[in-house]
């Protein structure tokens, strides 16, 4: 019994870690997602590093029934000029599945 529980919280913390369970309603898994993925090297929760901050991209794009779809395909695309000259890279590495995960915590942040 005791080895069947430890297998299971084991279980949990790897899909935790894997960003399964991450979504808007877990900010803690979707920032890890975020910090798995690099995106943490260039954007700040609350202050532009590199790129601008996540509080700023989702003040940007409140009310904007489009957002997720134009920002994940950012993420997997790259771009330039929104936020100035310089160019965010492309991110094919992250699937749709984790950009979506990740933009949809980012525009729920005030």
């Amino acid at each position: 019994m005791m080895n069947k529980l430890m297998m299971t919280a084991a279980s949990a913390a790897l899909l935790l870690m894997s960003g399964v369970a991450a979504s808007a309603d877990d900010p803690a898994a979707a920032m890890a997602l975020a910090q798995k993925n690099a995106c943490l090297s260039c954007h700040g929760v609350d202050k532009k590093i590199v790129g601008p901050a996540y509080k700023d991209v989702a003040k940007k794009y409140a009310g904007d029934k489009g957002a997720k779809a134009h920002l994940v395909a950012k993420v997997k695309a790259g771009g330039k000029g929104v936020w100035g000259q310089i160019p965010m890279p492309p991110n094919p590495q992250v699937s749709n599945e984790d950009a979506e995960k990740i933009v949809s915590w980012i525009l729920t942040l005030k």
